[in-house]
């Protein structure tokens, strides 16, 4: 039977046709607004009309709106709820995912994924994508789309770390409601998933992912409170995997004690295609709609049954459909329903428009992360080899997005990518540049078409898929399906290929294309590298915009690259991939506790291959006059950024605070940053607020929130390793004294031979910056010197 959702996927290419569609299924349409639906009044709250409409149902109708009809048999969608006429109950339509609407759709847009809008660190850009998917999820027929995914990159060998945002919650939670509140201005539900602690593909559908409170409270779920309290998420995906040896999907303390008591959750929580396991545990411990290949099992007419028996309360049942209908009442999709089938499946979403923010989008999110004078490729009549499979028409395929169900399309080429070398070529003509291409199936041809180049542009990317984590932080050149991952045809490794280009070619840049970190034996010999994830169809001009200089980079990494695998948090296998007990149930023990991503490389003083947070630019910056001022409950950071370059470009400036040891919390943590854009010689003042949470740590004796009395080092900078200004908030009557000494230069000029920025500059304690915090005393302004 096939229950996971890659498995599922192979079945899209058999229900795309519209015409068969429409003899399965009734027509999309707006909901009748007779005065026998009392509900349709839009005077009344979205919890009223919620209620109403729950308390005329009938037991069969209530159920009904549980469970899926199908899977991609209903113009292409990954489920389908039919209309409800009577009640006015719009249909609802159900469409994979973060990166675009896919699944079986046709004229739609490949986004660039996750990882390259979270790299981006651009809140307004990320919240402008999720507007283009939830408009293009409209124009399509859709009302819910199953998007964005959250999930922490506590591995980075994870298979799908690529359609997440980076390893940091609070970056991967401000970069979900960003894209959350992009998907539900369009009318449409946005669905935050996967719930939770769902971080590898290693027998994800059986695996018990076992943390302990604290490490899930700090670490794993803030993404999804801050999609639940700051964006009112519509529905939340419950996830294939058990934690802590109860499958997500029937986990109480995950779904009614945290998501719906803790967070305040009032939408409806729906399963991963064939996650749901059980009718009674299922709904008693807080899940609410099963999806799953084909037509439901659990919550279709076992529910009903489980209801009739009482093993199911009446009022759960009720609560069930409240929740699902109170957030569709509230986005409007009773009132404004998409456009009815087939013409909804036949319109073109994928416009001038659409393409410029995918194009936009992937600018922002591409990282430079060195740069010894190559860059940008400035002048005319230069002569540029063009290297790798990926480059091509043919690899440009594999790499514009990753696999499994958030690709678009789902299957088969698109036709609407635009390749490397077709954006290259196109760019150069402006410059009357001279442009070769050699595929690097052959060392011979790479190496001749370098050594008669001014520069070199070698492309490689690292095939990741949902359904297979990677083997290594080496460079993979599979080719990945619905199927999972295959090795290329033999010919040089791309680490090989990289080696021998650069050997000939003194100018040689390397553009990567991957989801997550990779290993570089090859770093020292080029004078560039070029970070572009997957960027979506656009990807050929955007590496042409930005190593041209057109877009100057900005994007910041979400991941900590290490140098090696041993460096990393995972430690053995107990962690990851797991260790099978008795019972024949695989456990991942995530014994790293706190120290995910960065925190651990700071706690383990392990210097990494690039830190978080860290990209060059083509310009540089200056940070000064840090001014820390608290407030009632937290602070507000206050500090200047200057464009010290000759180019425009825009600075993600990043603050992180310190708990006083008694809060016994990793060294460091990211609680606010700012994407700034410059002109040269201009600076701008950036104030960044720091809440309560900010200043707070889990207590497993209490079960809650507390803050540790003590002085908190705020620390602002350009990524995690390059903090030059240091202030300090005192909580609990604490009285913290602090001074810089005088900003310079930390970020990235074009010329730099180094790949790494300063690491920040030596902090001074003077007498004359204390301050008594915690009674509304004074700004503290850090004083240069």
């Amino acid at each position: 039977m096939l229950t996971s959702r890659p498995a599922r996927l192979v079945l899209g290419s058999v229900v795309v046709a519209a015409g068969l569609a429409a003899s399965l299924a009734p027509l999309a349409g707006p909901a009748s607004a007779a005065s026998s639906c009392p509900w349709m009044d839009k005077g009344k709250s979205a919890d009223v009309r919620a209620h109403e409409l729950v308390k005329a149902m009938t037991l069969d109708q209530k159920v009904a709106e549980l469970y899926g009809r199908g899977d991609l048999t209903y113009y292409g969608t990954a489920n389908d709820i039919p209309a409800v006429p009577s009640l006015c109950i719009p249909e609802l339509v159900f469409n994979d995912a973060g990166a675009g609407v896919g699944d079986g759709q046709i004229l739609t847009t490949a986004f660039p994924d996750g990882i390259a809008q979270a790299a981006s660190w651009d809140t307004a850009m990320q919240r402008k994508v999720g507007a283009a998917i939830g408009w293009e999820a409209r124009t399509k027929g859709i009302d819910v789309q199953l998007a964005p995914g959250v999930n922490i990159a506590r591995n980075p060998l994870n298979g799908r770390n690529f359609e997440y945002a980076g390893e940091d919650p609070y970056l991967a939670g401000q970069t979900g409601v960003a894209v959350i509140d992009g998907i539900q201005s369009q009318h449409v539900a946005a669905t935050v998933k996967h719930y939770a602690l769902n971080d590898q593909e290693t027998n994800r559908m059986t695996d018990s992912s076992d943390a302990d409170e604290r490490t899930m409270q700090e670490i794993h779920l803030p993404a999804f409170e801050a999609a639940v309290k700051q964006a009112q998420v519509a529905s939340v995906m419950c996830s294939y995997n058990r934690v802590n040896s109860v499958y997500a999907c029937e986990q109480p303390y995950l779904l009614t004690k945290v998501l719906k008591g803790q967070f305040g959750f009032d939408g409806w929580v729906m399963s991963d295609w064939g996650g749901t396991h059980s009718t009674v545990a299922a709904a008693n411990a807080g899940m609410d709609q099963e999806q799953t290949i084909g037509k439901g099992t659990y919550f279709s007419a076992a529910l009903k049954t489980a209801v009739l028996a009482h093993q199911v309360s009446m009022s759960r049942l009720d609560d069930m459909v409240v929740r699902l209908m109170r957030p569709l009442f509230r986005l409007g999709i009773f009132d404004n329903p998409p456009p009815a089938e087939p013409g909804a499946y036949a319109a073109n979403a994928n416009t001038a428009a659409e393409k410029q923010i995918a194009l936009q989008a992937g600018e922002g999110g591409a990282v430079l992360l060195k740069n010894a004078g190559v860059l940008p490729l400035t002048g005319t009549g230069k002569r540029i080899a063009v290297i790798g499979g990926p480059a091509g028409p043919a690899g440009a395929q594999n790499y514009y997005q990753g696999g499994g169900s958030s690709r678009v399309p789902l299957e088969g080429p698109n036709t609407s990518v635009v390749s490397p070398l077709q954006g290259i070529t196109t760019r150069a003509l402006q410059d009357t540049d001279v442009v070769t291409y050699a595929d690097g199936s052959t060392t011979a041809d790479a190496v001749a078409a370098a050594s008669a180049a001014d520069v070199a542009v070698v492309f490689v990317g690292d095939s990741n898929s949902e359904g297979a984590d990677r083997s290594s932080l080496s460079l993979s050149s599979s080719t990945c399906t619905l199927a999972g991952c295959l090795p290329s045809t033999p010919g040089p490794t791309q680490d090989d290929l990289i080696a021998a280009v650069a050997k000939a070619n003194p100018n040689t840049v390397v553009v990567l294309q991957t989801g997550g970190p990779v290993s570089m034996p090859w770093l020292s010999s080029v004078k560039g590298v070029l970070e572009t994830w997957f960027p979506g169809e656009q990807d050929g001009n955007v590496a042409a915009a930005l190593l041209f200089g057109d877009t100057n980079p900005s994007g910041k990494l979400p991941y900590t690259f290490p140098k090696k695998l041993s460096d990393t948090p995972i430690q053995s296998t107990k962690q990851w991939p797991g260790v099978t007990n008795s019972q024949g149930v695989p456990h991942s023990t995530y014994r790293e506790g706190l120290l995910v991503g960065y925190r651990w490389y700071d706690a383990k003083h392990i210097t990494p291959l690039f830190p978080f947070g860290f990209g060059l630019s083509y310009t540089s910056f200056r940070y000064s006059g840090l001014t820390v001022t608290p407030t009632a409950s937290g602070a507000t950071a206050s500090f200047a950024i200057t464009n010290t370059g000759k180019r425009a470009g825009a600075e993600v400036a990043q603050l992180y605070v310190s708990d006083p040891p008694a809060a016994q919390e990793p060294p460091k943590q990211l609680k606010g940053y700012s994407k700034v854009a410059l002109q040269p010689g201009q600076t701008k003042r950036v104030t960044l607020s720091l809440d309560a949470r900010a200043f707070q740590h889990w207590s497993t004796a209490t079960h809650s929130w507390q803050t540790a009395a003590g002085c908190y080092a705020v620390k602002v900078g350009g990524s995690s390793a390059s903090l030059p200004l240091t202030g300090a908030v005192g909580r609990g009557g604490a009285i913290c004294g602090t001074a810089v000494s005088a900003p310079r230069p930390v970020a990235r000029p074009s010329t730099a031979s180094s790949r790494l920025p300063s690491t920040g500059l030596p902090v001074q304690l003077g007498a004359a910056a204390l301050l008594l915090l915690g009674g509304g005393a004074a700004a503290v302004r850090l004083s240069r010197r």
